[in-house]
């Protein structure tokens, strides 16, 4: 993990990027935990992504089908399931680096992550819902991308705040 880490860093710290980042608000803003929750939600994304198209396609609805709307919010929950069990690994060990493993401090945490995911996944389906239909006719595959930059966002916030907020503390 360090090795990507270390990649990302020197990109950063080329030219532009590097006068960037040396404003202040973005400087405080930008640091190892925000970094690793970027690789990790860009993957967490791809994992969500994949597993969408994937699932779309062995539904074998394609736009316009009577079940297309049904294939979507099914699929847009498969997918949320696993890119859930993928999220919370990365982020308990590699973002916030929660190194407790007591039952008690888990239970916490994966009730926590699940409930704020849930709630991600409610604004995602309800978006999906709303512009994946004929009076809107947004792209389903756009429409997911977008959605996922919005999720990727909440959930940090989520994380950060609520569900990892005592990382160094020992259970």
């Amino acid at each position: 993990m360090s090795f990507i880490h270390n990649i990302f860093v020197k990109i950063l710290n080329m030219g532009i990027v590097k006068k960037f980042l040396s404003i202040p608000f973005i400087k405080k803003c930008v640091n190892k935990e925000t970094i690793n929750y970027l690789i990790f939600g860009v993957l967490t994304t791809i994992v969500n992504y994949a597993v969408y198209i994937a699932a779309m396609w062995l539904s074998g609805f394609s736009e316009g089908q009577d079940g297309f709307m049904y294939a979507v919010s099914v699929s847009t929950v498969i997918a949320w399931i696993i890119a859930v069990a993928f999220a919370y690994i990365t982020n308990k060990l590699y973002v916030f680096e929660s190194r407790s493993f007591e039952f008690k401090t888990v239970f916490k945490e994966v009730a926590a992550f699940v409930g704020a995911r849930l709630f991600s996944l409610g604004c995602e389906v309800l978006w999906m819902m709303a512009v994946v239909n004929p009076k809107v006719g947004m792209n389903d595959k756009i429409a997911k991308i977008l959605a996922n930059v919005f999720v990727v966002i909440m959930n940090y916030f989520f994380s950060k705040f609520f569900i990892f907020r005592n990382k160094n503390e020992e259970v």
